[in-house]
């Protein structure tokens, strides 16, 4: 008969075999939790692209996580409103870091916040999967390490529809552009496609971001006489745009063109006065069955559909909560090596990837704005005109000026 210290030591032995084989097959988590950090305009020109939407598409990612996958670590989200102010935004980001264990940070909407939590990021080799802001800087000269470019940018919304319209027959454009890092990429990028496309750009006015007038603005255009009229701005600033266009009497002699509009805008300006524009998209709720159920369950929550960043939010933190249980670790190379081995398709993306420069590439969809009598339904605003697929969709690497890449 063994002795009992014999008995013990192989007992112990027995033991640690079965928990080192356990700790194999479960996450090894800096403190036995995955925490996401929601960084957004709640209440400015910004809250309704992204705000509450972006905080409840995060949660109906984990909900639906844990659902599923029925993971063996803990997942918690917070969420603050960083004001459209850069240097609240970098705060709020390292404070979150440093004191409130947060992994990942989505949204951060505003190209200039974004930009700022992006150098916080790379300090503290956390991540930020940016699914808000479109400035092609997070992916060209201050690209990092450790920041996603994930739903839209720039270039993939202005230069599809500036280059189809150019060779349509609008060959003389004026720009009504934001003056910050956003409107000013915005601006670049359609040009590029304009002349490209044998047009010329005969005039552009900057205004400020949340401009309470646009009066004076529109009247530039008007006399400009160009054929199609850009608006390089977002949220709020859009609507107003547009809506000052046609108080202004610029259609139908001219085009209103908005270069980053999206499903919420065209919501806002309605359909009598939006129908006939052109719009860039990354994400429609009536594009599929999948679409639109999803899209249901947000709407039951919300009582609006998802636009494209919603819908990227949702798939974003899903996809990161898989890469963290397929990595076992919550560090962020460990999770991004594991990203950029996997192939996205759900509710998002077609066929997404993500590249070396920090882009995550999908497929984006030419759209035009129904007419008030071809809307079906409520939300039902978009003839999807043409598929995009993501490696034209997005500027090519051959093009890219991020210092992370090889050059040969």
């Amino acid at each position: 008969m063994p002795s009992i210290t014999r008995c013990t030591t192989a007992c112990a032995l027995a033991l640690a075999s079965i928990a080192a084989t356990a700790a194999g097959s479960a996450p090894v988590l800096s403190d036995a939790t995955v925490k996401v950090g929601v960084l957004t305009d709640m209440n400015s020109i910004f809250s309704e692209l992204g705000g509450k939407g972006s905080v409840l598409a995060a949660q109906m990612a984990i909900d639906d996580y844990k659902a599923s996958a029925k993971p063996a670590f803990r997942i918690e989200l917070i969420s603050a409103d960083h004001q459209n102010k850069a240097d609240i935004g970098a705060s709020k980001a390292r404070e979150w870091y440093d004191t409130q264990q947060v992994d990942v940070i989505v949204d951060a909407i505003n190209s200039a916040v974004a930009l700022a939590v992006s150098n916080v990021t790379r300090d503290k080799k956390k991540l930020l999967i940016a699914t808000g802001p479109g400035s092609m800087r997070l992916t060209n000269e201050e690209c990092s390490p450790y920041t996603i470019s994930y739903t839209w940018d720039t270039y993939s919304v202005s230069r599809p529809q500036a280059q189809a319209l150019t060779k349509a027959g609008m060959d003389s454009w004026f720009f009504v552009t934001v003056d910050y890092a956003l409107g000013q990429s915005i601006e670049q990028e359609a040009t590029a496609a304009i002349q490209a496309a044998g047009g010329k750009v005969i005039g552009t006015v900057k205004h400020p971001l949340s401009a309470p007038d646009f009066s004076s603005f529109m009247l530039q255009a008007q006399a400009s006489k160009a054929k199609a009229v850009a608006i390089a701005n977002a949220g709020g600033d859009l609507i107003n745009a547009v809506k000052a266009a046609r108080e202004f009497g610029l259609t139908p002699k001219q085009t209103v063109v908005p270069l980053s509009g999206s499903l919420t805008d065209v919501h806002a300006i309605g359909l009598a006065a939006a129908q006939g524009m052109i719009v860039t998209e990354g994400f429609y709720w009536n594009l599929n069955a999948q679409t639109r159920e999803w899209s249901r369950r947000f709407h039951d929550k919300h009582k609006r559909m998802p636009n494209l960043i919603h819908a990227g939010t949702y798939s974003a933190v899903m996809n990161y909560l898989k890469a963290v249980e397929a990595a076992g670790s919550d560090k962020a190379d460990d999770v991004l090596t594991h990203l950029k081995k996997t192939t996205v398709t759900d509710v998002f993306a077609s066929n997404g990837r993500l590249r070396d420069d920090g882009r995550f590439v999908h497929d984006m969809y030419l759209m035009e704005v129904k007419k008030p009598s071809e809307s079906k339904e409520p939300w039902d605003y978009f003839n999807v005109k043409a598929v995009v697929p993501g490696d034209q969709a997005f500027q090519p690497l051959s093009e890219s000026r991020c210092p992370l890449l090889k050059r040969t």
